[in-house]
């Protein structure tokens, strides 16, 4: 659902830029509470996973095909501020690097694909949650729905934005309902990749996985005939759970084999939202927007002056995973430092005086 420049005017743009970098500034602040050195790189490989995934359009009707957006995803395993942070790098580098969605639009990508998906899967799950039962196969099922509403929760915030400043004069109900319909049918699979993700997470570090801290009903003991809390156990040694080191690792792994070999398979149809921009017209004024990265030399998601297309699609895919990780685990490690710097005691001006 990545908008080019052209389908929203330049002050709608322009305040969904100011709405975006907002949200940014709050999520770099709140994710200080959510990071930290377990969770900081983890943030980062969850960013570069759903840029490899996003490589991976699936068909869902005849002649148009999704992706994962991954707000959903973000928001369960590394909390919902480090979520918008995480798709805000994936859209910035694929603005920047492929010419992928309009760099004028850049703060509507990231306000649709991000910020309300992000909220949207967080309260679902997190509503879900409060009222299932407890385990694991609930926390599924809360991840499943959490995804399936963001999708087209975001495909509405769009026509919200396009019925305020869409550049062509379509029939606002023609486009809610092509998008809706269209995007409903893409949140299932959206559902999926991340019900699968999460569950494959849970099975060996439910520890890791942001949305469920703090969801383990306590011990109960029976004293006196009365059930109290059991008091707090230390943690067991490490049996067979996999280390931090050896998730992140899995995770990279299949990040490179899917945006690097999966990626070339994908389905070569429209997306949801290119589809119904042709059917209904929304692109007309969107031809004469030349990206401002047209020339980049991964732009279309393949390597300039690489003859063998296999091939490179799979570079692109590569080094996209590569430059995602990088840059979303500098922002995430930053953040966290500087949560680490404001947690510091003030030093003793008598001591440091001395």
């Amino acid at each position: 659902m990545h908008v080019p420049d052209g389908f929203i005017d330049a002050p709608v743009s322009a305040a969904a830029g100011v709405l975006a970098a907002g949200a940014v500034a709050v999520s770099l602040r709140g994710a200080r509470r959510e990071l930290d050195e377990r969770t900081a790189p983890l943030a980062g490989l969850v960013a570069a996973f759903i840029f490899a995934v996003q490589m991976l359009n699936f068909p869902v009707a005849a002649g148009t095909s999704g992706h994962l957006l991954g707000g959903a995803l973000a928001a369960i395993l590394v909390g919902p501020y480090t979520g918008v942070l995480c798709i805000s790098v994936v859209l910035l580098m694929q603005g920047v690097l492929f010419a992928d969605g309009g760099l004028t639009a850049l703060g509507v990508n990231i306000t649709v694909m991000g910020v309300v998906t992000v909220i949207t899967a967080h309260l679902v799950f997190r509503g879900l949650l409060a009222v299932l039962p407890r385990g694991r196969g609930s926390a599924l099922a809360a991840a499943f729905a959490g995804a399936l509403v963001s999708v087209p929760a975001s495909a509405a915030a769009f026509t919200l934005l396009y019925a305020v400043g869409g550049t062509t004069d379509v029939p606002l109900g023609k486009v809610l309902a092509a998008m809706l319909g269209v995007h409903v049918l893409i949140g299932i699979g959206e559902a999926a990749i991340t019900a699968a993700t999460v569950g494959a997470v849970l099975a060996v570090r439910p520890d890791l996985v942001h949305g469920v801290k703090g969801l383990a009903a306590p011990l109960k003991l029976r004293v006196g005939g009365e059930l109290v809390d059991a008091p707090a156990a230390e943690a067991p040694a490490a049996g067979p759970a996999r280390s931090g080191r050896a998730v992140w690792a899995a995770g990279l792994a299949a990040a490179l084999v899917l945006a690097g070999f999966v990626s070339f398979y994908a389905s070569a149809s429209p997306d949801g939202l290119e589809k119904v921009a042709a059917d209904q017209g929304i692109d007309a004024k969107a031809e004469q927007y030349e990206h401002a990265t047209a020339d980049s030399p991964l732009a279309d998601y393949g390597v300039k002056d690489v003859d063998d297309e296999r091939l490179s699609v799979g570079l692109a895919g590569v080094i996209g995973v590569g430059a995602t990780i990088a840059v979303g685990t500098g922002v995430f490690w930053a953040a966290r430092s500087r949560r680490t710097a404001a947690a510091r005691p003030a030093a003793d001006p008598e001591t440091s005086a001395v």
